[in-house]
């Protein structure tokens, strides 16, 4: 059979997920009567790729067009799931690049096209969302062309087929009239054209099947039925149930294994066969030892093949069992133990974390960046644990006995209104502003380079600024001299000094001091942050405080009115925390509390600090 390994990678929300909906849709993958078939974002299984709008984990599908099978590997667009990115492109031959016609090439954009371009994968662009309001279709081809003249390794990589769609209606067109955007537009039209692109420029897979077995295992699965899947590309020969094959990991040593089953995707389902052959994508059962960038190959010619390089995490943050009044009474999983198996299954899938128990048996996490932990974060909060994680922390370097921090390239898209403000925020930070464009004849978009420890916490910062339109995005640049201290970005804290409920009473002085983080009549205990200060020193208060009753009622007493309380993310909570602070985690609440629940002890160890 024919097959086609093509990756389809993008920007977020530039609509990817839409136009693998489209493929499968349109080649029939379903029938008619399917549940599929009215369902949007069918690749986005995960439940928070749903609530984020977001695709976290790649996934492989597979898709029958005019005799040829096309298997295509659906990646995500934001740069703290780059290590999902960088090995699931080693099983494609070409790659789908999809621009939002009106926002072009976007940070992401230009990481992922880094990448494929490095692995000489043919590139096939396409256009998106080109009947938007505010398209600007010919400024998006130049930026284009621009980012190839960059990234372009060598000349022939200059030249790439250039596709127009409308992914949520399912067209697409190869030429198109730049001119009369609209009547082309409402022409009847399907994704045809991007099959018939995927035929013509991505060349079939090299298929070597007289040479022994070797294929690179690119990424993991799990089920309680088969265990471990080993996800890869055959690259040389073929595979069948009961083979032998050499394991070699990343440090070169080898061992044993037995392939229990072989699966090759068919649609969205992964199914048995006798024998996965050359040049397909393939699921092993059996190899339970494998890691991602492992190489199985035949014990009669056991060779390894290069393995998969990752970029480093740029973060850490610390982790733990849940330490407050409150352990144990809301989640299922609580003790240390627990907790460290989750996350060593963890590490067994996701190739970007990094993890290590410090001298003093402290559990510390390393990650892309805020949003990588704070994905897993949830994810173990949906799965029943209990934690509390510590602020995060950026890694430095020492490159040639200098201390070096990570800088990021930061794009942000706000409305004019709200720009003075953003430009304000970001000096604070020592962010560089390094370009600005006119978006629209409202919108702007600014490019900054920052330190990494500058964009912590900033994205709850941006969308309460822009009341939520501020759209922002990073991209990790370098590693340069580490900066001198950043002035504290956050003001005090009010600290809760009782165990008890939240009184009404005892919130109105709470509220006048700034944003309060609790309604009434909720259970809170002594040390957990109630609200912000307006001032930079912390200040302890009495919450659970109750009115003194009487039976004196004044003349015209006036009834306690209490504002609505403030509801942080995850994101933003881990954004808020300072070096004494620690955030509560559990399946119902987010607490963030002071490390020294008790104010005396407290006051003792800052007077020793």
């Amino acid at each position: 059979m024919n097959i086609r390994n093509i990756a389809i990678i993008a920007h977020v929300d530039h609509g990817k997920t839409t136009i693998v909906d489209g493929l499968l849709k349109q080649s029939k993958t379903f029938r008619e009567n399917e549940l599929m078939m009215t369902q949007d974002l069918i690749m986005d299984s995960n439940d928070q790729e749903r609530e984020r709008g977001i695709t976290i984990l790649a996934k492989n599908i597979s898709i029958l067009y005019k005799g040829t099978k096309i298997n295509i590997i659906d990646t995500p667009g934001h740069s703290d799931f780059g290590g999902e990115v960088e090995r699931t492109l080693n099983m494609a031959d070409g790659v789908l690049l999809v621009i939002d016609a009106q926002e072009g090439p976007m940070p992401q954009t230009k990481f992922v096209l880094k990448k494929a371009l490095s692995l000489d994968l043919k590139v096939i662009v396409v256009i998106n969302k080109v009947d938007k309001k505010d398209a600007k279709i010919k400024d998006t081809l130049r930026k284009i062309y621009d980012l190839f003249l960059e990234l372009a390794t060598h000349e022939n990589q200059l030249e790439f087929p250039i596709l127009y769609a409308i992914g949520r209606e399912g067209k697409s067109w190869d030429d198109f009239d730049l001119n009369d955007i609209e009547a082309v537009s409402a022409q009847d039209a399907n994704f045809n054209d991007i099959f018939e692109a995927i035929l013509k420029y991505v060349p079939e897979p090299i298929s070597i099947l007289t040479e022994p077995f070797q294929m690179l295992v690119s990424t993991l699965d799990w089920d309680n039925f088969k265990g471990k899947y080993a996800i890869g590309r055959i690259k040389h020969g073929q595979i069948k149930a009961g083979d032998s094959v050499i394991l070699f990991n990343h440090e070169g040593k080898q061992e044993k294994a037995t392939v229990e089953k072989v699966f090759v995707n068919q649609g969205l389902k992964r199914v048995e066969t006798e024998v996965g052959m050359s040049g397909d994508i393939v699921s092993l059962t059996g190899v339970k030892n494998a890691g991602i960038g492992d190489t199985l190959a035949d014990p009669a010619k056991p060779e390894a093949l290069p393995t998969i390089k990752i970029e480093e995490p740029t973060l850490s943050i610390s982790i733990g069992p849940n330490t407050s009044p409150f352990m144990g009474k809301e989640g299922k999983f609580f003790t240390g133990r627990q907790i460290l198996e989750r996350i060593e299954r963890e590490l067994q899938t996701n190739v970007a974390m990094k993890f290590k128990i410090t001298e003093d048996g402290q559990y510390v996490l390393y990650g892309r960046g805020e949003l990588h932990l704070s994905v897993f974060l949830e994810t173990l909060r949906r799965e029943g644990f209990e934690l509390s994680v510590g602020k995060p922390k950026v890694i430095t370097k020492k490159i040639d006995g200098v201390e070096m921090e990570p800088v990021e390239e930061l794009t942000i898209d706000v409305d004019n209104t709200y720009l003075g403000a953003i430009k304000s925020e970001l000096g604070k930070r020592r962010g560089l502003l390094v370009a600005q464009e006119d978006l629209t004849t409202q919108s702007t978009r600014l490019v900054y380079n920052i330190a990494t420890r500058g964009v912590l916490g900033l994205r709850g910062v941006l969308l309460t600024t822009s009341k939520g339109t501020a759209v922002m995005s990073s991209m990790f640049l370098t590693y340069e001299k580490m900066g001198s201290p950043m002035q504290k970005l956050r003001k005090g804290v009010l600290v809760a000094t009782e165990t008890g409920k939240t009184a009404p009473y005892g919130l109105v002085p709470a509220q006048e001091k700034g944003p309060v983080f609790v309604p009434p009549q909720q259970q809170v205990y002594e040390g957990q942050i109630i609200g912000l200060n307006g001032r930079d020193e912390d200040l302890d208060i009495n919450v659970c405080k109750e009115k003194q009753l009487t039976n004196n009622r004044s003349v015209g007493e006036d009834p306690i009115v209490i504002d609505p309380h403030v509801v942080l993310s995850l994101e933003q909570c881990l954004g808020f925390l300072e070096d004494d602070e620690l955030l509560e985690i559990t399946p119902v609440s987010l607490r963030l509390r002071k490390k020294i629940l008790n104010k005396t002890e407290r006051q003792r160890a800052g007077r020793r600090s």
